[in-house]
Formats: C-alpha cells, sequence, structure tokens
C-alpha cells in the first residue's frame, strides 16, 4: 500500500481536432508526469472522460499508457459503474497483469442507500483479484458514502485498501482519518483540500492540477507528509488560483486547456463537456507561463 502514498494523477484522454484519440499526446503526458515526480497513475478515471469512450478506444488508452509507463510506477485502472453485475464481470474476465489496485466509484444516478453501497462494493471486494480503493464523490454520483459505510467495508475485507474521498468536506475526511484501520489509505479527491487532509493523517491524493504541475504538486504534498508545513503551503498558495481555475467550467477542459500551454495535447474534449470561454483560457495561459 506504500506506492499509494503520495501523488496519483488522474490522467486526461487527449483528442485530436476530429476528436479521435491523440495516441502521441497521451505518450507525452505520462511522461511529463512521471518525469515530473508523481507516485503512481490512475487511467481511465473521470477526468479521463471514460463516460464518452468506445470499448475500443478505452483499451488503446489502457494499452498506451501500460507501453509507455513501462512498469514505472504503479497503475491503478477505473473499474465502476452503476451495475453492480457488469463491474463484477468486468472484474472477472479483465487481464489486470498490469495494474496494481482498482478505483471504483460509488454507483451514481441510481442513489442507492447506504446498505446498497455496501452491498455493491461487496460484490466488488468478493470478485477483484487486485486491491480496490474506494471512490466518493457525492458531486457526481448525487450520494455520499457515509464514513460509517467506509469504515465497514475497510474492517471487512481486507482488500479494499484505500479511499479517494472527493466529498470536499474536510470534517467527513478527518472522521475516516480518525476512525480508520491501521493500514488503510485516506486518499483525498480534492486538490484544493489535498494539504489539509495530509497533514491531519491522510495519504495523499489522486489529483487533476498534479497532470499539469507534478513536479510542484507532487512535491507539496511529500512535504506535506514530512510535515515541514511551511514549505508545503508555499507551494499549496503558489497552484491555488490554477486549482479554481481547472474547475470553474468544468473538468477536464480546464487542465485541458494547460496542457495545451504546455505543448502536450490539444485542447478538446466531447460533449457534453465543452472548452473554456477565452477569458479562462487566457487566465490559464499566462498562469501557465508564469509558473512555467
Amino acid at each position: 500500500m506504500k506506492k499509494f502514498v503520495g501523488t496519483g494523477v488522474a490522467l486526461v484522454t487527449p483528442f485530436k481536432s476530429d476528436l479521435s484519440v491523440d495516441v502521441d499526446g497521451l505518450k507525452k503526458v505520462v511522461d511529463y508526469v512521471i518525469d515530473g515526480g508523481v507516485e503512481y497513475l490512475v487511467v481511465l478515471g473521470t477526468t479521463a472522460e471514460t463516460a464518452t469512450l468506445t470499448q475500443e478506444e478505452k483499451e488503446l488508452v489502457i494499452q498506451t499508457i501500460i507501453e509507455v509507463n513501462a512498469g514505472r510506477l504503479p497503475l491503478v485502472l477505473g473499474v465502476g459503474g452503476n451495475n453492480t453485475k457488469s463491474v463484477v464481470d468486468e472484474l472477472k474476465t479483465r487481464d489486470f497483469s498490469h495494474f496494481d489496485a482498482i478505483l471504483s466509484v460509488s454507483p451514481y444516478y441510481n442513489k442507492p442507500t447506504q446498505e446498497g453501497i455496501y452491498q455493491h462494493f461487496k460484490a466488488i471486494a468478493e470478485s477483484s483479484p487486485i486491491p480496490v480503493i474506494l471512490y466518493n464523490v457525492p458531486g457526481r454520483t448525487a450520494s455520499n458514502v457515509l464514513p460509517k459505510t467506509v469504515l465497514q467495508l475497510a474492517n471487512e475485507f481486507e482488500n479494499i485498501i484505500a479511499i479517494k474521498e472527493a466529498a470536499g468536506d474536510i470534517v467527513q475526511a478527518m472522521r475516516l482519518i480518525q476512525d480508520k484501520p491501521k493500514d488503510f489509505l485516506v486518499i483525498s479527491g480534492d486538490d484544493m483540500i489535498t494539504l489539509p487532509m495530509v497533514l491531519a493523517g491522510g495519504s495523499g491524493v489522486i489529483s487533476v492540477i498534479g497532470q499539469g504541475f507534478p513536479k510542484e504538486f507532487s512535491e507539496m504534498v511529500r512535504l506535506g507528509l514530512q510535515e515541514q508545513v511551511s514549505e508545503a503551503y508555499k507551494l499549496h498558495y503558489q497552484l491555488a488560483d490554477s486549482i479554481d481555475m481547472i474547475f470553474e467550467q468544468g473538468n477536464p477542459a480546464g487542465i485541458k486547456e494547460i496542457l495545451k500551454g504546455k505543448n502536450l495535447t490539444e485542447n478538446k474534449v466531447r460533449l457534453p463537456l465543452v472548452n473554456v470561454d477565452t477569458t479562462l483560457a487566457e487566465k490559464l495561459h499566462q498562469f501557465t507561463i508564469k509558473n512555467s
């Protein structure tokens, strides 16, 4: 589990101007974040626009990242959904030989009860051949995985090793950290409160802004883990405006604008997402120049 302490990056799926997958751009992004010092990579998460990819495109993304990574960093694969049986079927049939864990989002749209959420992840834990990282993001799923449910799962299933906690609620995060099993990891899913969570006892982050500024953000997390508070907060405040900006008009439209400014890939997103407007694009461009 130590491999998931620090900064993980939720990789984008770059697109060309015709909205096909930009394989060369994806290779550049993977090398860029690895060279920037992050600890692990997350494949086919929310930031990858996974909901708009065909099955063939998902496999292309997976194989490209495996090839470019070449075993350099641990890999986490997004395997989740609101149809429990479909998720379980994928867990039983997919080759996970190149992956170190799965990231599985709480069911969205259905709005299950806490018991339904528990049963969903119980089925996943019993089917997954590799460790499971829970993903709580109520802003997208319309239901919050309460600490009681997380702790029940963490205590009952050894292969549920962590949660990506993205409720944006520092109190909820602290309750998880306070009561979790010793080796269970509480990972921030919100870039802006990553440092406070780490200083409270969290294990790091699965980040979006860390893709644009991997060196600075991963160093901030490491400093936080070492309780070098002043130095860590200097980096936090250096990047804070960019964190607000990349989410202002939707993810990953904002981070793709930064990646375009770094000449890594285009800023194309697929509908129903749209590019950031020209005003925000210029703000992101100026921030990138200033901090490059």
